[in-house]
């Protein structure tokens, strides 16, 4: 399941119906409303909220609309809306996609050359690794080039543990950034607080920016970097809004 895939606008975006955006505790939760109306999913469910503070991540996006609503810019409400329509039916799956990520973790295969890259890589990847295997008990093998490494089976299995092991709000952020990283072990870090979103993404991409100080960057491949360091850090709020 990536959540960061699948998500299509409608062909008119919908114009902004409210004026007031509220949080009120209830429901065994906290709740969002707009106009003094409980927000509700697509489905329609009541979107009961965990944390104020992540009611309220998601109230401010609804906050910043202006004349039209931009649902594909709203990942805190859609990382909501996934949580209670989708995760809770559906966990072992989720859990085997996050385990499938570590099993091909970009943060186990290192550059042949040149030199730079791979001192780079080591740099930022070894101490991950290192943190993994003593906090989590998580040990990757790492590699060189391209060709497939298959890891360890009894590694793969306490990633799907931890993945279990979070409710369905943490289990959805890290679905969500499995996929934003290419790694199952930048999110698993990300949850448990061991780097910023932004650096996290910073993380992923070192070969990316590598060839852009070489060869350069255009207008285009510059936004698409600045939205996904921005999810990067809107799931690193939503991690600690949900007290991961």
């Amino acid at each position: 399941m990536d959540l960061r895939k699948g998500f299509h606008e409608p062909a008119e975006k919908p114009r902004r119906f409210y004026k007031a955006v509220t949080v009120i505790e209830a429901g065994g939760g906290w709740q969002v409303q707009l106009d003094g109306r409980n927000l509700r999913t697509p489905k329609a469910s009541l979107m009961v909220l965990p944390t104020r503070a992540v009611a309220e991540q998601v109230a401010a996006e609804w906050a910043a609309q202006t004349d039209v609503i931009e649902m594909a810019a709203m990942h805190a409400t859609r990382l909501a809306n996934t949580a209670i329509e989708t995760i809770g039916g559906s966990r072992d799956g989720v859990a085997d996609q996050v385990a499938q990520y570590a099993g091909a973790d970009l943060l186990c295969y290192f550059a042949d050359d040149p030199a730079a890259l791979l001192a780079r890589q080591e740099e930022a990847w070894l101490p991950i690794l290192a943190r993994a295997e003593v906090e989590e008990g998580l040990v990757f093998e790492r590699c060189t080039g391209i060709v497939h490494k298959a890891q360890p089976g009894e590694t793969l299995t306490k990633v799907r543990e931890i993945a279990l092991s979070l409710d369905d709000f943490q289990l959805a952020g890290l679905a969500f950034g499995v996929a934003l990283f290419g790694s199952a072990l930048l999110a698993v870090g990300l949850l448990r607080g061991w780097m910023s979103g932004e650096a996290a993404f910073d993380v992923s991409r070192l070969d990316e920016a590598f060839q852009e100080e070489k060869w350069g960057v255009d207008a285009e491949a510059a936004e698409r970097t600045a939205r996904l360091r921005g999810e990067a850090a809107m799931l690193d709020r939503w991690f600690r809004n949900l007290g991961a």
